[in-house]
């Protein structure tokens, strides 16, 4: 043991460190919990109790020694750090050029979504990811042995079956009309998740942003023609839309939404699969049993709902072929979308 410890004497003294990785190391080696001195003074109950004593003094020297020699190394650091600071700068050198961010393209087709509907009188309302099942399922009329109910579909917490990750804003929608008499016309935006495999087309974590409104003589004709002046201010003006009959268990009747396809303008393309029409989202008229659930006499109000997908919308609007691209954060996908901020 002493001649290691000798030998550990030699290599503190020699010990240089030009970086501060190498002072890192250097702690590591001699100065930390887990050091060879800290093991060697483990090793002490192995010496012989006579010696014991002066390899204890021997181990004291060699750890005040490198304690003293890791302050010399931070102070030489330090000083040559401070060397290098005031160097005098070379006014010659080229310029380094301002690099400004983007929007994310999902920030960039949301906010667009809002303004749109912002203009007609629309609010944004927000509630939380973790939701319970009065919020997300029951209040919005599923029922008890609905599928979505089932784990293939949802993120239960701790497999609580009635606390979950939401599965869509509409959660948000209900916290709104529990709190607001109508007339209510509010935009729920925000991140839901859903138990899928990730695919080029599928995700477990997704955006969506779905809309409201509640007011007394609110008919299909009224939603018709908020979806239609969607999508001609999103789209373009010429864009048509197309509603398909469709079941969601908070709207009778519901819809599938479609648009007419701006690529190929309906001749027909892979974007539309050849039918010159592309879905978008689902909408109709809210069940009487949801406004019922949240204390709004269904005899004297109705109202529309509606909802779509962010990654869809903006999959679509710049020709993106893999929704995986949103969450990769690949800077060269990313710095695609400086001009369109």
């Amino acid at each position: 043991m002493k001649q290691k410890v000798e030998a550990l004497k030699s290599e503190i003294l020699n010990f240089k460190a030009n970086k501060n990785d190498e002072l890192e190391s250097f702690r590591l080696k001699f100065i930390s919990r887990k050091s060879v001195i800290t093991e060697l003074f483990a090793d002490l109950k192995s010496v012989i109790p006579e010696k014991r004593k002066e390899m204890g003094l021997l181990l004291n020297d060699l750890k005040n020694q490198a304690q003293d020699k890791f302050n010399e190394l931070i102070a030489s650091l330090e000083k040559s750090n401070d060397d290098q600071s005031s160097a005098p700068i070379d006014l010659t050198l080229p310029p380094i050029q301002d690099t400004l961010g983007s929007l994310h393209p999902l920030s960039i087709t949301k906010k667009r979504i809002l303004e749109i509907f912002e203009r007609i009188g629309f609010n944004v309302s927000y509630g939380p990811e973790i939701e319970d099942d009065w919020h997300n399922f029951t209040a919005l009329n599923f029922a008890e042995n609905h599928p979505a109910r089932e784990m293939q579909d949802t993120f239960f917490i701790e497999k609580d079956p009635d606390i979950a990750l939401r599965t869509h804003t509409s959660s948000v929608q209900v916290r709104v009309m529990e709190k607001q008499r109508p007339p209510i016309r509010t935009l729920s935006p925000g991140r839901v998740f859903r138990n899928e495999a990730i695919s080029v087309r599928a995700h477990c974590i997704f955006h969506q942003v779905e809309g409201l409104y509640i007011d007394k003589n609110v008919s299909f004709a009224d939603l018709k023609q908020t979806m239609l002046y969607f999508a001609k201010e999103f789209f373009g003006k010429d864009t048509k839309i197309r509603l398909r009959p469709s079941y969601f268990p908070f709207t009778e009747p519901s819809a599938e939404l479609d648009i007419s396809c701006f690529i190929c303008g309906q001749k027909g393309c892979k974007i539309c699969k050849n039918t010159g029409w592309v879905e978008i989202g689902g909408c109709g008229m809210v069940d009487p049993n949801v406004l019922e659930n949240c204390k709004i006499d269904p005899e004297i109000y109705t109202g529309f709902a509606f909802g779509m997908g962010i990654e869809r919308i903006t999959m679509l609007k710049y020709q993106i072929n893999d929704i995986r691209l949103f969450t990769e954060n690949d800077i060269r996908f990313l710095r695609q979308f400086k001009s369109v901020n």
